[in-house]
């Protein structure tokens, strides 16, 4: 989740499936990699920083994943959140910023240094 801003429009009030937590929210997003980097973006993906983690799991995100449609290299973000405040904070953290500018050469990006990340519309849900 290293992609957090502008995510509040595509929040779901139901529960993450599974998670017996009632206060959390999904949230859904796209993003776009650019070609040739499929393996780079997965590589860096697998060694995570831990202090991104810490501050991604310390700001109520859970459940976190993100796919890859390699016909169109669109990446697409799932996460449960538990606070849209803490959420609307990541941005101004430093390690948020670092992370950004880590990733920007590897996928779609605004000046910044944040990726294009646009929000999904949940349209169906199976508790």
């Amino acid at each position: 989740m290293s992609e957090t801003t502008n995510l509040q429009k595509s929040a779901s009030k139901n529960p993450p499936p599974n998670s017996g937590d009632l206060a959390g929210f999904r949230v859904a997003f796209k993003m776009h990699l650019h070609k040739g980097f499929e393996v780079e973006y997965k590589k860096r993906h697998d060694k995570l920083w831990p202090d991104l983690e810490a501050l991604l799991k310390s700001s109520g995100i859970s459940d976190y994943s993100i796919f890859l449609d390699a016909t169109t290299n669109a990446l697409f973000g799932v996460m449960t959140a538990n606070s849209q405040e803490a959420l609307d904070n990541l941005p101004a953290h430093p390690v948020m910023k670092k992370w950004w500018a880590y990733m920007k050469d590897i996928m779609e990006s605004k000046d910044d240094n944040s990726p294009v990340a646009i929000p999904l519309q949940e349209v169906f849900y199976l508790p």
